[in-house]
């Protein structure tokens, strides 16, 4: 959603029932995150795993709060607070809103319980069920809309974060069982070569999209190619065992300092045995599927493995106009494979869209012209455009319908505990 176009502009009231898309997708969008925990003790929902983790626990009530912190209040006369002190446990990082439990201390707070949270949860869909009674302004829609999409965005989180709970325990379980895995051969890498020039990028203003996909405008690229999927468990095995972790000229500066003070020799959930490479996703420890997507690696760690291949990341708009002649459709989180897939062997383009997020070459930076949102809402995106990098596509945690072509997820280079992978580029 462009938030200057949609959220600030001038209410208005409607002439009858709101479509019921937006309801619908609302109340789905609610169930679905406590479908996601249901496997899950409350035990496991409260357990923090890392600093940029969040227990299952917070993510379910902070996209309650998000609902108390910009909508309910606004547009639902009457609406009460379900407790005054859960602003302070489940703000983010807003702080126009006011003073929050710090992130990395999410998981010591044992109360309220997670028994309380379902409540908080159930106390404000009986709210959000009123306020669809009403004859909403457009304004509310524009920010009921927006909270569908971030609730979404944590639904991703809260499985990213399990399976780093779950990977740092001895017992390593599966989260859940999921659909089999079909064996595909994904083929020796191809390339499709695409022409330069100027074109357009960024959201083209139709739907939702979020502020930071925008304003639209003119890039201007030269002819490159790009690979026809991203690199597979096996690709990553040899760049191991060629040394790739162990050669500091493949590295820059903060990724080699990164990998010696981390001491990592492989991607995140990695493993070394007897028998071979073990890997821990979301079904649990196991084999590493070696013609799957690797998974779990750094910008540093994407960027050293490129300039080892011989190659380099494509930019976030050689990947968007790459992008431009395929459906957004991919294998999210609806396929219910719980990892990322093999590719279907074939000429083209695949993987553009889901399996795993894929790393650009391109900073998290504003397009020209963009203008945060006052107040607290303009915190989302804007104030995060800072040393860190896009990465483009969705991953199989994504949830249906959520991805975007002009989506621009972001992290710093550093981290791994998401689904990350990555493509190679090269110039033509």
């Amino acid at each position: 959603m462009s938030l200057s176009n949609t959220v600030l502009a001038k209410p208005r009231r409607g002439t009858g029932p709101k479509p019921a898309s937006l309801h619908g997708r609302l109340m789905e969008t609610r169930q679905l995150s406590l479908t996601l925990a249901q496997p899950l003790s409350d035990e496991d929902q409260v357990v923090q795993a890392n600093d940029d983790a969040s227990p299952t626990k917070w993510h379910l009530a902070h996209t309650t709060w998000f609902f108390e912190a910009f909508v309910l209040p606004r547009f639902l006369p009457g609406y009460q607070l379900f407790n005054e002190s859960f602003a302070y446990c489940f703000n983010s990082y807003y702080e126009a809103v006011g003073p929050r439990q710090p992130r990395p201390k999410r998981g010591i707070l044992t109360r309220p319980t997670a028994k309380e949270v379902r409540a908080y949860r159930a106390h404000v869909d009986e709210a959000l069920e009123h306020l669809f009674d009403l004859d909403l302004p457009s304004e509310a829609e524009a920010f009921v809309e927006l909270s569908i999409n971030h609730e979404q965005q944590h639904q991703e989180l809260l499985l990213t974060d399990i399976l780093s709970l779950f990977a740092s325990g001895p017992l390593k379980p599966a989260y859940r069982n999921a659909k089999p895995v079909p064996a595909n051969d994904p083929g020796p890498l191809a390339w499709s070569s695409l022409d330069g020039g100027i074109f357009e990028v960024g959201h083209d203003g139709a739907g939702f999209a979020y502020d930071n996909e925008g304003p639209r405008h003119e890039q201007i690229i030269r002819p490159f190619k790009l690979a026809n999927r991203c690199v597979t468990n096996q690709e990553w095995i040899d760049f191991i065992e060629d040394g790739g972790y162990a050669s500091p000229a493949l590295w820059l500066a903060d990724g080699w300092n990164t990998i010696q003070s981390e001491r990592w020799q492989g991607p995140a959930y990695f493993e070394k045995s007897e028998g071979g490479y073990m890997q821990m996703d979301l079904n649990g420890l196991r084999p590493v599927d070696r013609a799957a997507p690797v998974a779990h690696v750094s910008f540093f760690e994407a960027d050293a493995f490129a300039r080892w291949a011989g190659y380099r990341l494509p930019s976030e708009f050689e990947w968007e106009v790459a992008s431009q002649s395929l459906p957004v459709e991919g294998r999210t989180l609806g396929a219910d494979h719980l990892r990322p897939m093999t590719p279907d062997a074939g000429d083209g383009l695949t993987q553009m869209f889901g399996d795993v997020w894929e790393w650009t070459a391109s900073a998290y930076l504003p397009y020209p012209g963009f203008n945060a949102a006052p107040g607290a809402i303009g915190e989302y995106n804007g104030k995060f455009m800072n040393n860190q990098m896009v990465l483009k596509g969705g991953s199989y945690a994504t949830p249906d319908g959520h991805i975007r072509r002009s989506y621009r997820n972001f992290l710093y280079p550093h981290q791994r505990w998401q689904f990350t992978g990555f493509r190679l580029a090269g110039d033509a």
